[in-house]
């Protein structure tokens, strides 16, 4: 009976230890993830902002600031 038991935490130990290696592994992967989309996002913005300083036309000034609101907004989510 005590044999059963021990298997049985034994099991248990090694699933909940395998399962912390995949959550660490995959927070790191995904925080690798999120500094390159962040970095990604910041060169976008910093696309836009120079093609404003160079000049546009009204349509396109609508245009780059609605782009750019989404862009500062996805960055606020990602680059923390």
């Amino acid at each position: 009976m005590k044999i059963k038991k021990i298997i049985k935490y034994s099991k248990f130990q090694f699933v909940i230890a395998a399962a912390l290696m995949c959550s660490s592994a995959g927070a790191i992967a995904a925080s690798k993830c999120d500094k390159e989309a962040c970095q990604a996002v910041k060169a976008d913005i910093r696309e836009i902002q120079a093609k404003m300083r160079s000049g546009y036309t009204v349509a396109q000034g609508n245009r780059y600031e609605a782009r750019l609101r989404k862009l500062r907004d996805k960055r606020s989510r990602l680059c923390r």
